[in-house]
């Protein structure tokens, strides 16, 4: 009896032993399963979410910190996946920069709207402009780089045309005159450019901290936005605008 007993004993290990692999095994396929389901790889929008993690990183480590690995870590994907959906870091910083001209037109267009006569709308969009690239300096600062972006991507081409098309029906409206994106006049042309060329100028004087000294010798009270008006009021340029 107490052979038998021993060797009961001795055998239960071996059948307990049997059985646990096979259950791991059979629970394995399920708990990988699981473990896919939960991976945001596997959301409904993998491509709104890389560009939005893309947006993330750009703001916060600016453009040399934005890499397609650093996209997919912010993610929380594979580092192939920005490759599946981009092609390359071109292709991903291009689609990045239609974003931006999308939000900028939207921004100085919806300003535009709530003034009442041309020189106010043409002032508020200034603001407005000035207002986004402060908001989102990474994303400002890539639209205007556009040896990393490729305007042959019809996303950023036509961000960017609607974007011109913006500049050009404010100046128009300035000028009292329509104007068409496809032709200009020289007069045109150089009222476009001159307008442009002011805003954005005191834009990236402004981020670059190199309008300080000028605040800091001005009246009492003048801020960046009071000198833009004042600016645009006195060499009577008329700013980006709807």
């Amino acid at each position: 009896m107490a052979r038998i007993s021993r060797e009961s004993r001795a055998s239960r290990p071996a059948t307990a032993r049997t059985r646990r692999p096979a259950k791991a095994a059979a629970e394995a396929p399920a708990v990988r399963r699981r473990k896919s389901a939960d991976t945001p790889y596997h959301h409904g929008d993998l491509h709104e979410a890389l560009l939005k993690a893309a947006v993330q990183v750009l703001e916060r480590d600016g453009l040399p910190g934005l890499t397609l690995r650093a996209v997919a870590r912010e993610a929380g994907v594979s580092h192939a996946a920005p490759t599946h959906h981009f092609g390359d870091l071109t292709g991903l910083l291009s689609e990045l920069a239609a974003i931006g001209f999308r939000q900028f037109g939207a921004a100085m267009a919806a300003a535009g709207a709530s003034a009442a006569t041309p020189p106010e709308r043409g002032i508020a969009s200034a603001k407005a402009y000035v207002a986004y690239a402060q908001a989102h300096p990474g994303m400002y600062g890539l639209m205007f780089r556009n040896e990393r972006l490729d305007y042959s991507r019809p996303s950023l081409h036509e961000a960017s045309e609607a974007s011109f098309a913006g500049l050009a029906r404010g100046v128009g409206a300035s000028r009292q005159e329509p104007i068409s994106k496809e032709s200009l006049s020289l007069d045109q042309a150089a009222a476009i450019a001159s307008a442009w060329s002011l805003v954005h100028g005191f834009t990236m004087l402004l981020l670059d901290g190199r309008l300080s000294r000028i605040l800091n010798r001005s009246p009492k009270g003048t801020s960046a936005e009071l000198l833009l008006a004042t600016m645009l009021r006195s060499t009577g340029a008329r700013p980006p605008g709807p």
